[in-house]
């Protein structure tokens, strides 16, 4: 129960990013230093910051239709954070002038990315 009440949450934070990103992307691109160049790159934040995030999101929801998508939506949750995570330090590694809300997003990929981790492992061993 636990766990379909956290993938509810991530799921209904990636529906509510991806809708953000979608209707304000002026707003939401400067806020992590993306610029929006002509059409290609509209396009590219509308798909990559729209569309993926909405296709996030339907993972994450699926187990409040479908309960036996859980466990597999849990180890999506955490393969996807852990590649966030990865890539996310690598660019803080190699990239100075962070801005705070791209802080605060991986602040909360961490989180993501810990609690996913844990409820998988703490699955039953049938339900991994």
């Amino acid at each position: 129960m636990l766990a379909r009440i956290f993938l509810a949450a991530v799921g209904g934070l990636y529906a509510w990013l991806a809708w953000w990103c979608s209707v304000s992307p002026a707003e939401t691109s400067q806020l992590v230093g993306f610029q929006l160049v002509g059409g290609s790159g509209r396009s590219e934040f509308l798909t990559v910051y729209g569309g993926l995030e909405a296709g996030m999101a339907a993972i994450f929801l699926m187990p409040l239709l479908r309960p036996a998508l859980q466990s597999s939506a849990l180890l999506n949750c955490t393969l996807i954070h852990l590649g966030l995570v990865a890539f996310r330090t690598a660019g803080f590694i190699l990239f100075s002038d962070i801005q705070t809300m791209t802080m605060k997003l991986a602040a909360g990929e961490w989180v993501i990315l810990i609690l996913s981790g844990l409820l998988l492992w703490k699955a039953p061993k049938g339900k991994r």
